[in-house]
C-alpha cells in the first residue's frame, strides 16, 4: 500500500501544480479582459467621433455647395436684369433719337410751310390794291372781272392748303415733342432702375466671391478637393448620359464633323487649361477653360438645338447645345443663361454671359465637346487663334 501511495504521490503534486497553473492563467485572464474591453470601446468611441466629424464635414460642405447655389442664382437673376434693362434703355435712345430728327425734320418743313404762306400773303396784298367792290359794279370789261376773281379764288384756296398744312405739321410736331417727353421720362426711369440692379449685381458678385472662398476652405480643410471633382464629374457624366439620349432624336442636323477645326471660339481669351491636363485635385480635364470679361457674350460655336440650361454642382450655370450625329457642345461658370431647352441657335448668337460660377475664382468659360457621349479635345474642333 506504502509503495502503492509512494507511485501515485508525484502525480498527485503534478495535479496540484496543474491546478494552480489554471489558477494563475484564469486571474491572468480576468485581469486582461477588463483592459482589452476598455481599448475596444476606445476604439468603438474614436469611430464614432470620427463617423460625427464626417458627417459634420458633409454638412458643412452641403451648406457651402447651397450658399454657392444661392450665390450664383442672386448674381444669375441680377445680371439678367441688368441685360434686360440695358437693352430697353438702348431701345428707349434710339427711338428718343428717331423722334429728336423727326422734330427736327417738323421744325423744318413749319418754317418752309410758313415761308411759302407768307410768300402768298404778299401777292394777296398785291393784288388787294384792286377795289374789289368797284370791280363788281364795274362791267365794262368783264373779261378783266372774270380773270380777278378766278386769281382771288386761286390764291383763297391756296391759303387755305397752306394753312391745314401749317395746322397738321403743328399738330404732328406737339404729338413728337409729348412722345419724346415720355420718351425722357421713361429713359430716366430705365436709368435708375438700372443703377440699382448695378448695385445689386456688385452685391451678388461680392457674395458668390465669399461663397466659393468658403467652400474652397472646407475643401482644402477636410483633404477632399479629389472626392469633390469625382462627385462632380460624375454628376456631368450622368447627366450627359441623360442628354445622349434626347440627342439621339435630333435627325434634322449634321453634326460638327464638317467643320473640324474651323469653328469659332465661343469667347475670345487665354487658354487657362488644356484639355487632359491636371486640374487641381490631380484629374484630367475633359474640357478647356478660357480666361473671359464678366458679363460679355458667350456664343455658340454652330447652330444647335439647347438640350440642358441649368445649375450644375461643379460646374455652375450649365447650357448644352445639341447639334447632331451625335454631337454635343457644353459651356460652363456661366454668369447667367440666355436661352431655354427647345431653342433653337444660330452660328455666333449670345447664348450665355460669361462668370464664375460653381465655385470659380476667376472669370471664365469651361468648354467641352462630346462625341456620343465620350469627350473630345475642343481645341481640335475650334479654329485657330
Amino acid at each position: 500500500m506504502r509503495s502503492l501511495l509512494n507511485y501515485y504521490q508525484p502525480v498527485h503534486w503534478c495535479l496540484i501544480a496543474l491546478m494552480s497553473g489554471c489558477l494563475l492563467l484564469n486571474q491572468a485572464y480576468a485581469q486582461q479582459k477588463p483592459a482589452a474591453e476598455q481599448e475596444l470601446q476606445q476604439v468603438q468611441s474614436q469611430i464614432k467621433k470620427t463617423e460625427q466629424q464626417l458627417r459634420q464635414q458633409r454638412r458643412q460642405l452641403q451648406q457651402a455647395e447651397q450658399k454657392l447655389q444661392q450665390a450664383d442664382q442672386a448674381l444669375a437673376d441680377a445680371s439678367l436684369k441688368v441685360r434686360q434693362t440695358s437693352a430697353r434703355k438702348q431701345q428707349l435712345e434710339q427711338e428718343s433719337a428717331k423722334l429728336t430728327l423727326q422734330q427736327q425734320q417738323l421744325q423744318q418743313q413749319l418754317a418752309e410751310q410758313q415761308r411759302l404762306l407768307a410768300a402768298q400773303l404778299k401777292s394777296a396784298y398785291s393784288m388787294g390794291q384792286h377795289d374789289y367792290s368797284r370791280l363788281l359794279l364795274n362791267q365794262q370789261d368783264t373779261g378783266q372781272l372774270e380773270r380777278i376773281l378766278t386769281y382771288y379764288q386761286y390764291f383763297n384756296q391756296a391759303r387755305m392748303r397752306q394753312l391745314a398744312k401749317i395746322n397738321q405739321t403743328v399738330q404732328d410736331l406737339e404729338q413728337v415733342v409729348a412722345k419724346l417727353a415720355e420718351q425722357q421720362r421713361l429713359l430716366q426711369r430705365e436709368l435708375q432702375a438700372l443703377e440699382q440692379q448695378q448695385q445689386q449685381l456688385t452685391v451678388a458678385r461680392a457674395s458668390q466671391q465669399d461663397s466659393i472662398k468658403h467652400l474652397q476652405a472646407l475643401l482644402t480643410e477636410q483633404g477632399n478637393q479629389l472626392s469633390y471633382l469625382r462627385q462632380n464629374e460624375g454628376s456631368l457624366q450622368n447627366t450627359i448620359n441623360e442628354l445622349r439620349r434626347l440627342a439621339e432624336l435630333s435627325k434634322d442636323m449634321a453634326g460638327l464633323g464638317a467643320g473640324k477645326g474651323k469653328y469659332p471660339w465661343p469667347v475670345k481669351g487665354q487658354l487657362l487649361q488644356r484639355f487632359g491636363q491636371n486640374r487641381q485635385g490631380g484629374m484630367p480635364a475633359r474640357g478647356i477653360l478660357i480666361k473671359g470679361v464678366n458679363g460679355t457674350n458667350v456664343q455658340a460655336i454652330t447652330e444647335g438645338r439647347v438640350i440642358y440650361a441649368d445649375w450644375l454642382k461643379g460646374y455652375g450655370w450649365v447650357i448644352v447645345l445639341d447639334h447632331g450625329a451625335g454631337f454635343m457642345s457644353l459651356y460652363g461658370h456661366n454668369q447667367t443663361l440666355l436661352k431655354q431647352p427647345g431653342d433653337r441657335v444660330s452660328s455666333g448668337e449670345a447664348i450665355a454671359l460669361v462668370g464664375a460660377s460653381g465655385g470659380q475664382a476667376d472669370a471664365g468659360l469651361y468648354f467641352e465637346i462630346r462625341e456620343k457621349g465620350e469627350a473630345v479635345n475642343p481645341l481640335l474642333w475650334l479654329a485657330r487663334p
